[in-house]
């Protein structure tokens, strides 16, 4: 199973609202960049995530899960982009801030702590690791 990263302004779409959505969960549609497409083209059913809060609070506060692989995101109508479904798993005990990942000496690769603006990101098993040691979880 891979790891991976879901970066969302909450004011926009949060972690609550994916909690919301419940087992039906919610295509991860509006990505715009290739390098993000091209992870979620990567992704297996069963592959668990960090849901990132952007912009505001700047923290992991959740857990999920990849229900269905990649297909053509709704929101395109040039049929460039595709997109997964996500849905929630848990709640972390303790947001994981980006403070707290770029100090924390393992995380120095991260791709949050190196490349922060990427809105779907690979996350290394280590690093899997270290951040639900990180929320109070188990990984």
């Amino acid at each position: 199973m891979a790891h991976w990263l879901y970066k969302s302004e909450p004011d926009a779409f949060s972690f609550d609202d994916l909690v919301a959505k419940g087992k039906t969960g919610q295509e991860w549609d509006g990505v715009r960049n290739y390098q993000a497409r091209n992870h979620m083209r990567a992704m297996k059913v069963g592959d668990r995530g960090f849901f990132y809060h952007s912009n505001e609070g700047k923290e992991v506060v959740g857990i999920v899960e990849v229900m269905k692989e990649i297909h053509p995101d709704s929101t395109d109508d040039s049929g460039t982009w595709e997109c997964v479904d996500i849905r929630a798993v848990a709640p972390v005990k303790t947001p994981v801030t980006l403070v707290a990942a770029k100090a924390e000496p393992r995380l120095k690769g991260m791709a949050l702590v190196s490349n922060s603006r990427l809105s779907v990101q690979p996350v290394t098993d280590a690093e899997w690791a270290v951040v639900c040691e990180m929320a109070g979880i188990s990984p």
